[in-house]
């Protein structure tokens, strides 16, 4: 199978993290990002260290040694907290390295490796190659959540889309799905959600602000029919 297209979109939203991570001071470092309860520092540490967690999924396929991205969730999140306390110097050099050695994980895979089944945090059974989309949709959407001028419209429209669409997905399996109905706007019949609601709650806009607001992030540009219903059912 050919990586290079998602590898490149990948690499790119990488690149955009970074851009972003280097227009903040040390001391900006403390302020909050756009995620409830987090600091900019606690994004740093989780893109650091998911990029450690999907090359041990990456080395799992090379070897077939089960090698799983985290031992719990509560590992997960003390590993966040301690990072997010390292100095300045020392969460810009995590989130720079860990982004190497695991694109450098990728380029050395070899390519029969790509389709071995390796398991997600969630305890999804996926293919090695759907590791790139799962760093692609943090890359992208973390450098967003960094707060300094990256948007959700700075994100490629075939990535809004496929984000959107596993957001969705995560509400249809909860069932929260139904009565919800998002329409982008300028796109004749582009409609995600529930098409056969006879109230449904519709927000509208276009695909960056409806994945904006999908995702649960503030200040999302829509509209909504039902304002007092506007806030998203919760994605993870």
């Amino acid at each position: 199978m050919s990586t290079d297209a998602p590898l490149t979109i990948v690499r790119e939203g990488t690149a955009l993290f970074e851009a972003q991570l280097n227009e903040l001071s040390d001391a900006q470092l403390d302020e909050p990002s756009l995620l409830p309860d987090w600091s900019r520092r606690h994004v740093v540490a989780h893109v650091g260290y998911n990029a450690l967690a999907i090359a041990r999924l990456v080395s799992w396929a090379e070897t077939g040694v089960e090698t799983p991205m985290f031992e719990s969730r509560e590992a997960r999140n003390a590993e966040i907290a301690t990072g997010a306390a390292l100095p300045a110097a020392g969460l810009r050099k995590l989130s720079m390295h860990a982004g190497m050695l695991l694109d450098s994980a990728w380029q050395h895979l070899p390519e029969e490796k790509w389709a071995a089944e390796v398991q997600t945090a969630q305890g999804r059974m996926v293919e090695a190659s759907f590791t790139i989309w799962m760093r692609t949709r943090e890359v992208w959407i973390h450098a967003v959540d960094l707060n300094v001028t990256a948007g959700f419209a700075n994100i490629p429209a075939p990535v809004l889309q496929r984000i959107l669409g596993d957001i969705l997905e995560s509400w249809a399996t909860r069932g929260e799905l139904e009565g919800v109905r998002l329409e982008v706007s300028g796109v004749d019949g582009l409609v995600f959600g529930d098409r056969d609601a006879r109230d449904p709650l519709v927000v509208s806009g276009d695909l960056a602000a409806l994945t904006h607001w999908a995702s649960g992030r503030l200040g999302a540009r829509v509209t909504c029919n039902h304002p007092v219903t506007s806030v998203a059912p919760s994605w993870l």
